[in-house]
């Protein structure tokens, strides 16, 4: 079972080519902060914007790097169920822990076109299977019921959900009759809701540049201390805001270079942050204590 801090790792880049160097450095800062895992190629590590070979070299690079010290999770999604279906058994071959799989976006499937797409990628694949439900970037939105009949399928091991609707682990829960079916959120700043609402952990954005302090709110929740995770809950706020001020991943890269782990550049159709919004983020580090 998925469970506790996984971190949705930023690609750095360096004039807009990947920064092995960087990229390596960034592991290790997650691993010795204490995560619980990590998760390659997804939204966040600009996925989208790849070639092929630099999917495989950056998927390739975090297994290595993290050397079975934590689980790895590979993003595998798309919108073409064959291409799913090849990513998925790369990451097998290749010594991911489990497949994070978006919705297919753009497309906009029916819920039996969900159903088909993610059994397809199942029957295929030997691979756990982390669903991945984020209406607001994709355009469709897996239903509770879809989520519980892909649930009884033996290697669907849980979801990624990433909305506004704090009831969701509540809803899923009670459809879902597999005891080991991870939830985690997809929302940073809602975590500590979410796990009272029965939620087993994070994919978390902000963990790039505050491990420690993100690691620190799931410690806290297991040993039931209330009092040092409402004090992280309100520390960390800010931070939460200001990753999500303009499109991720733009905030939290230009964070990370401030700390060391690439230039800040993205790919096009993303680009760098307002100067407004640079300077937002950088209060938001110093509020925390981190340099930036």
């Amino acid at each position: 079972m998925f469970k506790g801090l996984y971190t949705a790792l930023i690609t750095p880049f360096n004039k807009a080519q990947i920064d092995e160097e960087a990229f390596v450095r960034l592991v290790e800062f997650q691993i010795a902060a204490g995560v619980d895992g990590l998760v390659v190629c997804g939204t966040t590590g600009e996925s989208a914007v790849m070639t092929a070979a630099e999917y495989e070299q950056v998927v390739r690079l975090c297994i290595k790097t993290a050397g079975g010290r934590v689980p790895v999770i590979v993003g595998t999604g798309g919108n073409n169920t064959r291409k799913v279906i090849e990513n998925t058994q790369f990451a097998k071959a290749v010594g991911a822990d489990a497949a994070l799989i978006v919705t297919p976006y753009y497309n906009k499937p029916t819920q039996q076109g969900l159903f088909e797409h993610y059994s397809a990628v199942h029957d295929a694949t030997d691979l756990p299977i982390i669903l991945y439900n984020v209406p607001g970037r994709t355009g469709v939105s897996l239903n509770v019921d879809t989520i519980a009949r892909l649930s009884a399928l033996p290697r669907i091991a849980g979801i990624k959900d990433a909305t506004p609707d704090i009831m969701r682990p509540l809803k899923i829960r009670a459809a879902v009759r597999k005891r080991d079916f991870s939830v985690l959120s997809g929302e940073d700043a809602s975590i500590v809701a979410f796990l009272a609402h029965g939620g087993d952990g994070c994919v978390s954005v902000t963990a790039n540049i505050a491990p420690a302090l993100c690691a620190g709110v799931h410690k806290a929740w297991r040993e039931k201390n209330w009092a040092e995770l409402e004090r992280l809950r309100d520390l960390l706020w800010p931070l939460h805001e200001v990753m999500f001020i303009e499109t991720n991943p733009s905030p939290v890269k230009y964070a990370a270079s401030l700390l060391g782990y690439g230039d800040g550049t993205l790919r096009l159709p993303l680009c760098e942050p307002s100067e407004a919004s640079k300077e937002r983020i950088g209060d938001a580090l110093r509020s925390v204590k981190i340099t930036g």
